[in-house]
């Protein structure tokens, strides 16, 4: 832990308590912190001290915040909170436990197909939910993209990337960005959804061929590029690349906003009907790098002049007299041109003679000298024969070396070398005399493993203990109501127990998620009367139970907040916690002077709230629970009114 970080151990509105520093971005510094109303552990981003100072910004902060807080999308992280701590500026995301996209290619290189467009499809989910709410991202790069754990993709900073473009410019510091902008942004012109698109596309460019479209020097040279530049095709680089997944990546990097795709929903039924059918030929087609041009450049100004300057002179035959229309002079200039051309020639031949007697040279008795004539050897064959039956052999040792890797087989017997690197063929004897082979030798048949008995355990001890074995397994976790079996225990498995396992098969867990319960849904009853909360909570089937503290702001015996997200399903007879006011605390300073802590909220709407720090009890911040949406219930949600912060 970095306790040099003065927000490490911080208590941000009485409610979130900063642990660790987990990543650092050009607006904002992202902490792990604990929610410890809801015992549960968040992210923490919070605003760079600098853009913290910019009312502007500020204002802007939290307004996309709030925008990108009311989607909701499996591929999409979750943002809970937007609030103000004093001067702190920060909003409360989900905390994704997992490696960035770049992390995953970096470390791994070229993708195969197939993960590239299991990803791919999930990104382009993400961005139609966005679009469809009128969010455009604006910053699609694989840095952005999170990968759980259990395969699935998080987009991240959703929103946040229209503020960081007011902030920089074309620069080295942009670099990371730069490769993925679409040339609308690199121009500065206005961007749509199609630009996310073209980001996408650049980010399944990476995947396919483990490169990107376009590198330079600075952050100038690659956005000119994605302007006016053609990228190779994906095929050139890697030629496993099925020729569909190109079609669909160079479409979506199109350049022509007329023909790029024009929304992620056409693109995401190009990747369905490829993942359907991997040998589909889509119609459009790239442009080709490979033509040629030249016909429709532009001459440049000087050659133009140059032209215009020779051809208005006159056209004069050569001869050997002084014609009647040449100066002396003029045929002076002449004769000296003539002998300056005969004296290059002159040079050029004698430079051809001296390079056809170096070659004679060479080829006759420099390169045996320097490079003296290989040594030629046949490799031994090993394979079909017991490793142990030559490798301490002192003849095969002082010629060969041996890295030997070891697999089951069901048709070598153990001990037996099943192939070599390099083959029995002749080759180059190295300059060590050691020739390095490479062995796989058998370990005969792979003994069966049988599916274990995984019934009444755990479901995710059961999945552990199937991990354990080695095999590569799939697994397709399905929960299902149950009075029998216990919340979480397994019920029943395919492959039954007893039954055979094989390296990639799936299986599938059905495990209880307890009995099947009636829900209903969690009404609004925040700065509502506590009889009022009451009464509505009960004719939703719900309990409740009553915490009291003082507040500045809401009137006594009004609720404050409520501890469930209105318009959340939860089972009947679930329990509500109510906070209610018991107005202002009699122990605080009337005097601001005197309270150095308490800021005062410049407008209803802003979402600052007031720091007041001096009763222990006193929690300024609402839950994440609260909602500015309406409540789903008949009767009206209250008009807004000044909170101690907004939701998210």
């Amino acid at each position: 832990m970095d306790t040099t970080d003065k927000y490490i151990g911080q208590m941000l509105d009485n409610r979130y308590e900063i642990i660790e520093k987990i990543g650092t971005g050009g607006m904002a510094v992202v902490y792990k912190a604990r929610c410890h109303r809801l015992n549960r552990l968040v992210a923490i981003k919070i605003l760079k001290e600098e853009l913290a100072e910019d009312e502007e910004f500020k204002r802007r902060f939290r307004s996309e915040s709030q925008a990108v807080a009311m989607m909701s999308h499996p591929n999409i992280v979750a943002v809970y909170d937007v609030s103000r701590s004093g001067n702190i500026e920060y909003i409360v995301m989900e905390l994704i436990e997992g490696i960035t996209l770049k992390h995953y290619i970096t470390r791994k290189g070229v993708l195969n197909w197939k993960e590239a467009l299991h990803f791919s499809t999930q990104i382009v989910k993400a961005l139609g939910h966005a679009h469809s709410r009128g969010i455009i991202h604006r910053d699609i790069k694989p840095h952005n993209i999170m990968i759980v754990k259990d395969g699935s993709i998080k987009v991240a900073d959703f929103g946040i990337a229209h503020l960081q473009s007011t902030q920089n410019t074309l620069t080295q510091e942009a670099l990371g960005s730069v490769h993925y902008i679409s040339p609308e942004q690199a121009k500065g012109g206005p961007v749509d959804a199609r630009s996310d698109i073209y980001s996408l596309g650049v980010v399944m460019y990476e995947m396919l061929t483990g490169h990107l479209p376009f590198e330079g020097d600075s952050a100038v040279s690659i956005a000119i590029q994605h302007i006016s530049a053609i990228p190779l095709m994906p095929r050139e680089v890697n030629p496993d690349i099925p020729a569909g997944i190109e079609a669909i990546t160079m479409h979506a990097m199109e350049p022509d906003l007329g023909l790029r795709y024009a929304s992620a929903e056409e693109m995401l039924i190009d990747l369905e009907e490829f993942r359907k059918n991997p040998g589909v030929e889509f119609e459009y087609v790239a442009q080709d790098a490979s033509i040629d041009d030249t016909a429709t450049r532009q001459v440049p100004t000087g050659a133009i002049l140059k032209a215009d300057t020779g051809l208005s002179k006159p056209v004069r035959s050569p001869s050997r007299s002084l014609p009647v229309e040449m100066t002396r002079e003029e045929y002076r200039r002449n004769n000296k041109r003539a002998s300056r051309t005969a004296s290059l020639i002159g040079v050029f031949l004698i430079i051809v003679f001296l390079v056809s007697v170096f070659a004679f040279m060479w080829i006759k008795w420099l390169e045996p000298i320097i490079n003296p004539p290989e040594v030629l050897v046949t490799v031994e064959k090993f394979v079909g024969k017991r490793y142990d039956a030559f490798k301490d052999d002192p003849d095969i040792t002082a010629m060969y070396t041996f890295n030997v890797t070891k697999e089951y087989s069901d048709d070598v017997e153990e001990g037996v070398v099943i192939s070599q690197d390099p083959p029995v063929r002749q080759m180059k004897l190295p300059g060590s005399g050691i020739i390095e082979v490479q062995l796989i030798v058998s370990l005969g048949k792979q003994p069966e493993i049988l599916m274990p008995d995984l019934e009444n355990m755990d479901n995710r001890v059961a999945k552990q203990q199937l991990e354990n074995l080695q095999l590569n397994l799939l697994f397709d976790m399905q929960p299902d109501f149950s009075d029998d079996y216990a919340s979480g225990q397994v019920m029943s498995t395919s492959p039954q127990p007893g039954e055979p396992l094989t390296d990639g098969q799936i299986v599938i867990i059905i495990y209880s998620k307890g009995p099947e319960v009636d829900k209903t849904t969690v009404p609004y009853v925040e700065h509502i009367s506590l009889t009022a909360a009451q009464n509505k909570l009960s004719s939703y089937n719900l309990t409740y139970e009553v915490i009291e503290e003082y507040s500045e702001d809401i009137p006594i015996n009004k609720v404050i907040y409520q501890s469930i997200n209105s318009g959340e399903e939860v089972p009947v007879n679930t329990k509500v916690i109510l906070t209610v006011s018991l107005g202002p605390d009699p122990e605080a300073s009337p005097s601001p002077t005197d309270s150095p802590d308490v800021t005062t909220s410049p407008s209803p709407t802003a979402s600052s709230s007031p720091d007041v720090t001096t009763s222990p009890s006193a929690s300024p911040s609402p839950s994440p629970s609260t909602s500015p949406s309406p409540s789903p219930s008949p009767s009206p949600s209250p008009s807004p009114s000044p909170s101690p912060s907004p939701s998210a």
